[in-house]
């Protein structure tokens, strides 16, 4: 078994990054204030920023025995870098935030600690408040590792002026139910004909390039084929089924339903512009488009194969791991967890769903629009497999989102495509995780 020290190598390299970020692990000067120290960290930039920066402010406000140290660090495998090696020295902030999906390759009971679920439920918040497959996927071993904050999917966006003039909208204005892929590749017939122009967009190419992992993943989970056995030790990649999803996203650009070329911001420039009636994108650029007042709505992405599905991650709250976690501090943290979740209707102003599910019913949450209209999706979300490499900015990611973006731009044949995916998997599942093994998540708790 690898020393500590080794892993957290291993685990700094594999993620390929060598920047740190500059939050500090020092204990907060609070402490001598006499009021209890809560230091958390995030990787919230741009929209989200605003908005957690607002909840923080707000949790401040009604906790004044409670200093909290909030330090937003870079999005990204600098951020997971950063956590790593705060919880490999054991001097950790007391609370932070990670993708769900990324929780087996991130040492929980190494590099994270468990939450007291007695505590949480103390201040309101209890495993039954969330969706299960959700709630399960933050346990490891029988101990809950994860609290999941929202689930952020793959959705339609689209213009409402164009989508009416091309008798896509019913009369409450919402786009039309599309069933199958043919009712959707007629829809985007459609919307050219009004435009004259490719009718979707979506990021199909660019250096680090997750979106056409992530329309993949959307479209081959609505197959019911999978990359990974519920362990993610085995391979399960059905061909057919995926060969069948990426002809049809060969199909979409080289018969010009979709932009060939758009790296990330230029497909939301595209959109942003009023070039497409279409856009599949994550849920959070809907703080964008409020912004400059598009004509837009939002929608799930239609079930264009055998059952809805879309991909997605989750923000989740971590411990990660201190020598002497316990204790005032640790208290703090659960309870400002338990605060964030039960005000996550605040949190969904940005575009994601709220995992506890009381919020769902909140007219505070139902009177947002769009963000409330896809709501539904997080009953079928599709997370990654549970895999050391899986999960948001992971390696996986950036391994089948380099190979399926040539589908899109005709580097690369389905086929060939198809080929490279499998070869590109099995080596990551040949790659020994730097944390060693780690067991299946699971929902069976201590």
């Amino acid at each position: 078994m690898l020393g500590s020290a080794a892993r957290l190598a291993g685990l700094v390299a594999l993620t390929g990054a060598g920047a740190a970020g500059t939050a500090s692990c020092a204990a907060p000067s609070s402490v001598a204030s006499g009021k209890t120290p809560l230091r958390y960290w995030h990787l919230f930039g741009g929209g989200d920023g605003v908005t957690m920066q607002a909840m923080l402010d707000a949790f401040e406000a009604e906790h004044a025995g409670i200093a909290l140290d909030a330090a937003q660090l870079e999005w990204g495998a600098p951020y997971y870098t950063k956590l790593g090696m705060a919880g490999a020295g054991g001097r950790a902030p007391e609370v932070a935030v990670l993708h769900l999906a990324r929780l087996p390759g991130f040492g929980p009971g190494k590099l994270l600690d468990a939450f007291d679920l007695d505590l949480l439920a103390e201040y309101g918040v209890r495993p039954g408040d969330f969706p299960a497959e959700i709630w399960d996927r933050g346990a490891i071993g029988g101990k809950q590792y994860a609290v999941p904050l929202d689930t952020h999917p793959l959705v339609l966006y689209y213009q409402t002026e164009i989508c009416e003039q091309a008798g896509l909208l019913r009369a409450d204005g919402r786009i039309k139910t599309l069933e199958g892929a043919g009712e959707f590749v007629d829809a985007l017939r459609a919307i050219r004909r009004v435009t004259g122009r490719p009718p979707l967009v979506m990021e199909t190419t660019g250096a680090d390039a997750a979106g056409p992992a992530r329309v993949f993943a959307t479209f081959y989970a609505q197959t019911g084929g999978t990359l990974l056995d519920d362990t993610g030790t085995r391979l399960t990649l059905d061909e057919d089924k995926a060969l069948r999803v990426l002809e049809f996203m060969r199909m979409l650009t080289h018969d010009g339903l979709a932009v060939r070329v758009a790296d990330y911001q230029g497909s939301v420039g595209i959109f942003n512009a009023g070039e497409t009636g279409l856009a599949l994108n994550g849920d959070w650029e809907v703080s964008t488009y409020l912004e400059t007042e598009l004509p837009f709505s939002m929608a799930p992405v239609p079930t264009l194969f055998d059952r809805p599905a879309a991909q997605a991650d989750s923000h989740s709250f971590v411990l990660p791991h201190q020598e002497d976690r316990g204790g005032e501090a640790n208290r703090a943290a659960h309870r400002f967890v338990a605060w964030m979740l039960r005000h996550s209707a605040d949190w969904a102003s940005g575009g994601h769903i709220p995992a506890y599910t009381p919020t769902l019913s909140k007219p505070a949450y139902l009177k947002l629009e769009p963000q409330s209209e896809y709501r539904h999706v997080i009953d079928y979300v599709a997370l990654d497999p549970p895999a050391w490499f899986a999960g948001s900015a992971s390696l996986m990611w950036l391994e089948l989102g380099h190979i399926f973006s040539g589908v899109f731009t005709g580097s690369r044949t389905p086929e060939s495509a198809l080929a490279e995916a499998r070869a590109g998997l099995k080596k990551l599942l040949d790659t020994p995780s730097p944390l060693g093994d780690i067991p299946a998540p699971g929902g069976d708790q201590a």
